[in-house]
């Protein structure tokens, strides 16, 4: 995955001001410019996804991007914060999408029919949107109670900042960084082992 160089960043930051006055085409260069960051944080989300998913990296990079575009006079503050809210976007469109193929695999509404494999398929559907559900329901609870903390999740496991990174992108120092991760992750398994 590659990282943007320093005049990158700064054509980044300048383009992210013209969006966030309504400039529709820049927001559409700052994603171009960071496609490569976008797939790799599409890779993330993906990877807890079962066999037979049919939403792929380059799907959920285009469902972002359109879901982003959609924002009106966002104020974009930076590039981790636009790759932040890249991230929790990719997150609700797998929970929309978990949402959907639950829905139709149980039918829309139509007769359920005992189907042995098909059974099997929809219990995997289900625990996934289930688990989507749970992981997002704790990052709001998480966010309620230290929103620092669901901050350093966000940047560290969604964008896949580094440390210094997640440090620099949230004027913290690498020391409380680290701090807010393992009591963030201690936090999550707690309540979602619950």
């Amino acid at each position: 995955m590659s990282t943007p160089n320093t005049s990158d960043q700064g054509e980044i930051t300048k383009l992210l001001q013209y969006a966030g006055n309504g400039d529709a085409s820049a927001l559409h260069r700052v994603l171009g410019l960071l496609h490569d960051r976008l797939r790799g944080i599409a890779s993330r989300q993906l990877a807890g996804e079962g066999e037979g998913h049919t939403l792929e990296t380059d799907g959920l990079v285009h469902e972002a991007y359109l879901r982003l575009e959609g924002l009106d006079r966002m104020q974009w503050r930076d590039r981790q914060h636009l790759l932040a809210m890249a991230a929790r976007t990719m997150r609700r469109v797998l929970i929309d999408y978990a949402d959907q193929r639950r829905a139709h695999k149980r039918g829309g509404g139509d007769v359920a029919v005992t189907l042995g494999a098909a059974d099997a398929a929809l219990a995997a559907v289900d625990a996934r949107a289930d688990e989507l559900h749970a992981l997002d329901e704790a990052l709001e609870r998480l966010s309620a109670l230290n929103l620092r903390q669901s901050q350093v999740v966000e940047c560290r496991f969604f964008v896949g900042l580094s440390v210094e990174e997640t440090a620099e992108t949230l004027e913290l120092s690498p020391a409380t960084v680290k701090r807010d991760w393992t009591a963030a992750r201690a936090w999550l398994n707690r309540e979602l082992s619950a």
